[in-house]
């Protein structure tokens, strides 16, 4: 039974008998929030400047996975209405996705303080609050920050995200998508930025520049180009986010032993001046669990909602075969049971295509300072459905934790616009002390697997070991150096799973104690390459 169902004495209205009947237009608004089925609880509606605590504003469980905005300008609310989803959908066991931009969700594994101000709100919205910590998992790009490391290989992220993240230009990233397809060619693993740089520091060589000749439209001025894109990119210390142990995405996927969904946070405050990359890598775990996950259909409740914190950092400068991924990705990801929410300032960032796949809406307050606030303003009004409001002026009149509302309804048709004064979370509204945070990466089962960085023999130990080779294609009858470990062994036969098997799909290295295991890798949309798990 959800909060809107029971009313503790606490927070009820102490007026004697029953509640007043509700204005005609506003009982119309309510009437569309009254589902049958599963919900989260949003708040209560706002009408005439007051709040009316017994018509609650909901979401269908089984509609979070049609997608959502969640919108405003800064210091109105945004990430409290995160954390207030993230709790219930954790609460009906639904894994949760949030990047955490400023350092302040990680309150959501703690219970929250009751003050003045939450009392209050609770007694506004007829909300039975209480302070309750929720599964928490902290991940960190690159293990850079607190948290477990979240890496990919280069491979794997592919040329189409790696060029944003290096913000090459439409001409440089096709060259890009040519340097990838040459490494599948010749089993030239791309495990971290090393590897690629050694790949084009070879086709730019005077040994290279023959194979260069025969990749069709890529330059030495474009490759040279890429060359110093990456070697700048590295220099900045941008190393860490690219090698092994790849992060496996199906580890967001999780419930804890009470049957809640884990809440997975990505802390960035130590790369929030890097918007490109970590941008870039959100949309690169979107991909990767796009690639893996089965399709579901319409399903009783989603397997995994993905909040999109700061989405107009992915689209900016995006080149057209970037956006048309994207759109592709979110969607087709649907029928995958992921939920995913952009969060921005005005819907005016997200592009068109995207932002009519986003049926639910939570838009708190705008500003009408400036001109060009004016006309984000009256764009924003014309995405809504109409509405008994003026919404022009009900959006320049929010407050703090209030907002206008649209969601899908259980048949999947727009609910009416309803101003809404939003519950308030019930975990911790602010950071967790940095020694909790360690203690909490530390006892985390997943710690032990990520934490170490792996660096196994790829193109770039390949290329270095062939100096004096005419090119990879010696390289595959050449014998790999011995190694400490390796002396003592029998000889081993020259193995044949570097041998290329077809353009876009090859045979990579992999040793482990003297073995080679091949590992089969296709591409998908972004152009990024999945290993057969």
């Amino acid at each position: 039974m959800s909060d809107s169902e029971t009313m503790p004495p606490a927070t009820a209205p102490e007026a004697p008998g029953s509640a007043p009947a509700l204005p005609k237009e506003a009982l119309e608004i309510a009437s569309g929030y009254a589902f049958a089925g599963p919900a989260l609880d949003l708040g209560a509606l706002l009408w005439d400047g007051a709040c009316l605590p017994d018509a609650q504003v909901r979401i269908p469980l089984p509609m979070l996975n049609r997608h959502g905005l969640v919108a405003g300008a800064t210091g109105t609310g945004k990430t409290k209405t995160l954390q207030l989803i993230a709790e219930q959908l954790s609460a009906q066991g639904v894994p949760v996705f949030l990047a955490d931009i400023k350092g302040d969700v990680s309150g959501i594994s703690a219970p929250g303080r009751p003050n003045e101000k939450v009392q209050e709100r609770a007694r506004d919205v007829h909300q039975q609050w209480a302070a309750t910590g929720f599964p928490a998992e902290f991940y960190a790009l690159g293990g850079i920050g607190h948290g477990i490391p979240v890496r990919a290989t280069i491979t794997d992220f592919g040329p189409l995200l790696l060029s944003k993240v290096l913000q090459l230009n439409q001409t440089q990233e096709q060259s890009l998508g040519l340097i990838f397809h040459y490494a599948d060619q010749k089993g030239l693993e791309l495990v971290d930025l090393k590897d690629l740089r050694a790949v084009v520091t070879f086709l730019t060589s005077d040994e290279g520049k023959p194979e260069l000749r025969n990749i069709g439209g890529l330059s030495t001025a474009t490759a040279g180009v890429i060359l110093r894109s990456l070697t700048a990119f590295e220099a900045q210390g941008m190393a860490d986010f690219f090698g092994e142990p790849e992060f496996d995405t199906a580890d967001l996927m999780r419930t804890a032993s009470d049957g809640r969904g884990i809440v997975s946070v990505l802390e960035l405050p130590a790369v929030q001046d890097k918007p490109a990359l970590f941008s870039t890598f959100l949309m690169w775990l979107l991909a990767d669990l796009f690639h893996d996950l089965p399709e579901v259909g319409d399903a009783d409740k989603p397997k995994l909602v993905f909040f999109f914190d700061e989405a107009h950092l992915l689209f900016h400068d995006a080149s057209k075969a970037f956006l048309d991924s994207i759109t592709q990705t979110v969607r087709l990801i649907r029928s995958k049971g992921v939920g995913v929410f952009f969060v921005t300032q005005t819907p005016k960032d997200v592009p068109s295509d995207v932002l009519a796949q986003l049926g639910n809406r939570v838009q708190h307050a705008l500003r009408a300072f400036t001109p060009d606030d004016q006309k984000a303003l009256k764009a924003t009004v014309k995405t809504f459905p109409d509405s008994a409001y003026d919404l022009e002026e009900l959006l320049t009149g929010l407050g703090t934790g209030e907002a206008v509302v649209t969601v899908l309804s259980e048949k999947g048709a727009p609910t009416p616009v309803a101003a809404t004064r939003l519950r308030a979370p019930e975990s911790l509204m602010g950071p967790i002390e940095p020694t909790a945070l360690d203690e909490a990466v530390g006892a985390s089962p997943l710690h032990g697997r990520y934490a170490q960085a792996v660096d196994r023999e790829s193109a770039y130990e390949r290329l270095t070991a062939s100096r004096g080779a005419k090119g990879p294609d010696e390289m595959k009858t050449a014998p790999p150096q011995k190694t400490a470990a390796k002396k003592a062994a029998p000889k081993e036969e020259p193995s044949v799973v570097e041998q290329v098997v077809g353009s876009g799909m090859f045979k990579s290295l992999a040793r482990s104690l003297g073995t080679q295991i091949g590992r089969e890798i296709t591409r998908s949309i972004f152009g990024t390459a999945k290993r057969r798990r």
